[in-house]
């Protein structure tokens, strides 16, 4: 005899909303760059391929603070 195939439940609308809702992002934060330092960032943007500035210093800024947070954490010994 051939087992039932079990179907997944419909995802709940409201779900998405919440999660959409949780990930909006609404804090501004404003860098000052320095000519070469913005030279340096237009450079990597074309080299790389990339449009938005804003995803690269969202990235790099997360990536080396969760990086120190992890490297920070209290220890027993």
């Amino acid at each position: 005899m051939a087992r039932k195939k079990q179907t997944m439940p419909a995802p709940d609308p409201d779900m998405f909303e919440k999660r959409r809702a949780v990930l909006k992002r609404k804090h501004r934060q404003v860098i000052y760059l320095n000519d070469s330092e913005m030279a340096a960032v237009k450079e990597y943007c074309s080299r790389f391929g990339f449009k938005a500035r804003s995803s690269i210093f969202r990235e790099a800024t997360m990536e080396r603070i969760l990086k120190e947070l992890d490297d920070s954490h209290p220890t027993l010994f």
